[in-house]
């Protein structure tokens, strides 16, 4: 049998991450939150003080949704570095483009930043799989920096590609070979 205060708890968190995916960040106020939950604006403050409190247990959703499609998209772990990488960015790519409302969320530098609320240390460890990755194929770099900056690659060409700016100017209509460009330049190309 379900806790009632963690039931609601958690149904103000399903909420939440509902009406990210289907009205956008903007859309996560408290009020809003509440009255879809069917409680009193006030009954969120009771689980979270703070709407920042709130929004991280969201975004900590969105965290461990984009970390469960990257251990499928690495596998095993018996494709080569790059090819596990290709698979996570493109996992990463995917995520981005289909829950685009929650990958905003997710990388909010306040959301991020606030050490109390304890987002930092849930998105580490994907960071942490990408360095390892990196490491592993570029074993003669700095892979954090590598890693950082692929992130932010990646990062930058989903939200070109959200804003169809890159559909444009490369006439694309595939983000994949974006993708395998961007991990060449920071891998190097892989002998295939």
């Amino acid at each position: 049998m379900t806790d009632p205060e963690t039931g609601l708890r958690a149904r103000l968190v399903d909420v939440g991450v509902d009406l990210v995916a289907t009205e956008g960040v903007q859309a996560l106020t408290l009020r809003e939150i509440a009255r879809r939950a069917g409680v009193s604006h006030g009954a969120p403050r009771r689980y979270f003080p703070t709407h920042l409190e709130l929004l991280s247990a969201i975004a900590r959703r969105g965290f461990t949704d984009l970390a469960a499609r990257a251990a499928e998209a690495v596998g095993d772990g018996t494709a080569s570095p790059q090819e596990q990488l290709g698979a996570l960015g493109h996992a990463y790519l995917d995520f981005a483009l289909t829950r685009r409302g929650m990958h905003e969320l997710m990388f909010r530098h306040d959301l991020l930043e606030s050490s109390h609320l304890g987002l930092r240390e849930t998105s580490l460890p994907l960071f942490s799989l990408l360095v390892d990755l990196v490491g592993r194929a570029r074993p003669d770099a700095d892979a954090r920096l590598v890693a950082g900056s692929l992130l932010a690659n990646l990062h930058g060409l989903a939200q070109l590609w959200t804003w169809g700016s890159l559909q444009l100017t490369t006439g694309g209509t595939d983000f994949t070979p974006l993708l395998q460009t961007a991990l060449d330049a920071h891998l190097g190309p892989e002998v295939r």
